[in-house]
């Protein structure tokens, strides 16, 4: 059966065994490739010869000095770059206080011009368990883009850095440049872990007393709200004063949840990309039928719930509904994305060789985080093979997963209810195109969620999520506008679907996560909120400065249309004999 978007489609988070960033990246492995890069090798050696020390940085900088210049980066000296990504600093921190600690994060800093961060900082991580957030920064939010298939990096005028101090961490031990061995076998002691290097990252910059806002997608709905809760915990608002956090399609709750049971619905809801014949589809209804997983959803999902839910079925071979979608896709659509899934062939190339549901780079072709220029460049260490998700595990555990994850603390059912209650904002976005972590799986654990004193939503989420109409000034960076989901928002909690994106939100719908952002860090009063954006394209714009002409006469079109339509109805009901009242009744549901 068909079930609305807003009610059952919203599909949530793959967990842990199914596949390696496909199904890895919520653990991927590293194609094989060839070839260390000489070709970009040679070229940058002759580049960086004309150009300033990686370390340079010239001009009015916000965090320059003898602590911070190790970690400098050259605004223009990042190969392939061809403009001034400004001031940050890259390089590595250890996870303690320890003189010979050798277990060190890798990070990217970049600092706000924008006068409302002076006293925030914002955190990004990307998932895995495992992935890099250097792909976060490069593909996703960061002040510079080289997305799939596109020819050259371009400015990023969607980038979190318009709006707040940004710093990408690579982490835990054992992801990306990070260096050391991995000795974790829980989020709490990876949490353990990440706030020793936060302390040292603050005295680095002198970060001091500043709100922190802990941000991050898909796997990182584990990270995000345990590292939260440890340092509410700390009750020191000199390094760990949480404000706000945000996970996009997050990894809460079992596989069960988040994959097999919203799995049947999902497919049925987006029949045109998955045109299976008749055989697959009814072998996707009597597996859906015995497990049991559409009724489960269907009694569980209410607004309010009805109470606490039982487990649903397991996953047995006979009820893997997730992995045999999955595995029947590739026959009619073998470029087939599981993070958004409308994607079809040719397969784009990737500078970090994932553009899909699996590894692909081209031959000849090198990863770009993996070549000596570039981590001269950001002052990686130039040993390190660097990946986008972690060949081995980053949990010492003999699943490789995380211990506590197994035995059934997961974040939605222990940490991140008290997380909500005790910071100003929490939020928790979702594409509507995204498989690896299903909408409705995030749902059923909202509602299964108790917080704020009540279990679950108690309204359905019907208000409509708005994104300001904008001029975009490159077609390699537009966006979207308009009403681009449904939203809402209870006991400091709020949920947001996102139309058209995938997995990943800030790639795929970029000026909807900017609008997240903007909600998150308390500059606008709610997501159904129709001011204009209050930093845009490179250019400060003050809340209460008009916006400019072409933009404000689409807006003012947009009003008129409406009250067009409503003349019209108003007049289609008077015609058919309806009274005013009733009329005006229906005018106001027309609203």
């Amino acid at each position: 059966m068909k079930l609305l978007p807003t009610v059952l489609l919203l599909a949530g988070a793959a967990v842990y065994d199914t596949c390696a960033r496909g199904l890895q990246h919520v653990g991927k492995l590293q194609s094989n490739y060839v070839d260390p890069h000489q070709r970009a090798a040679e070229r940058a050696s002759r580049l960086l010869a004309t150009k300033q020390s990686s370390s340079a940085i010239v001009g009015n900088t916000l965090h320059l000095n003898n602590k911070t210049q190790p970690f400098a980066v050259n605004g223009t000296g990042v190969p392939d770059v061809n403009f001034d990504i400004g001031e940050s600093y890259a390089g590595l921190l250890p996870i303690s206080s320890n003189p010979d600690e050798e277990r060190k994060l890798y990070f990217w800093y970049f600092p706000s011009k924008n006068p409302n961060a002076t006293n925030e900082i914002t955190i990004w991580l990307n998932g895995g368990p495992g992935c890099s957030s250097l792909e976060g920064l490069m593909q996703e939010n960061g002040p510079w883009l080289w997305q799939h298939g596109t020819y050259k990096p371009v400015p990023n005028p969607w980038t979190f850095q318009n709006l707040t101090n940004m710093v990408w961490i690579e982490q835990p031990v054992g992801t990306g440049f990070s260096q050391g061995t991995p000795n974790i076998t829980t989020e709490a002691q990876l949490a353990e872990q990440f706030k020793g290097f936060w302390r040292n990252f603050v005295d680095t910059f002198d970060l001091q007393n500043r709100s922190v806002y802990i941000t991050g997608e898909s796997y990182a709905g584990q990270y995000v709200p345990n590292i939260a809760s440890s340092m509410l915990d700390e009750k020191n608002k000199e390094y760990f004063n949480v404000t706000g956090i945000m996970i996009y399609d997050p990894s809460i709750n079992t596989d069960a949840v988040l994959e097999q049971v919203p799995a049947a619905a999902f497919v049925d809801y987006w029949g045109g990309l998955f045109p299976f014949n008749d055989t697959i589809k009814a072998r996707i209804k009597e597996m859906d039928r015995k497990c049991g997983y559409t009724a489960y959803l269907e009694e569980h999902l209410t607004y309010p719930p009805k109470g606490k839910f039982p487990d649903p079925h397991p996953t047995t071979d006979e009820c893997d509904i997730f992995d045999f979608i999955f595995n029947a896709i590739f026959d009619v659509n073998p470029c087939f994305d599981i993070y958004q899934v409308a994607t079809t062939c040719p397969l784009l190339w990737d500078v970090l060789a994932f553009p899909g549901s699996f590894d692909y780079l081209p031959a000849g072709a090198s990863i770009y985080f993996n070549r000596t220029d570039v981590k001269k460049a950001i002052n990686a260490p130039l040993s390190t093979s660097w990946t986008d998700c972690s060949v081995g595990s980053v949990f010492n555990t003999q699943s490789g997963l995380d211990q506590g994850a197994q035995d059934g603390h997961l974040s939605s059912t222990t940490v991140l209810p008290g997380v909500i209650d005790r910071v100003e904002r929490t939020i928790i976005g979702h594409g509507l195109l995204d498989m690896i972590l299903l909408m409705n799986g995030t749902l059923l654990s909202i509602q299964n969620m108790t917080w704020g004193g009540q279990q679950g939503f108690q309204s359905p989420i019907t208000d409509d999520f708005y994104v300001p109409f904008h001029d975009d000034e490159q077609y390699a960076t537009l966006a979207a506008s308009g009403v681009m989901g449904k939203t809402h928002t209870e006991r400091k909690l709020t949920f947001v679907s996102v139309n058209l994106s995938g997995h990943m939100v800030p790639q795929y719908q970029p000026s909807a996560a900017f609008r997240h952002m903007e909600f998150l860090l308390g500059r606008i009063p709610s997501l159904t909120s129709r001011e204009p954006f209050t930093f845009f394209n490179n250019g400060l714009v003050a809340q209460n400065n008009p916006i400019d002409d072409r933009r404000r006469r689409r807006e003012v079109a947009e009003v008129a249309a409406e009250e067009r339509a409503r003349e019209l109805l108003a007049r289609q009901l008077q015609y058919r004999g309806l009274a005013q009242p009733e009329i005006s009744e229906i005018i106001a549901d027309f609203d």
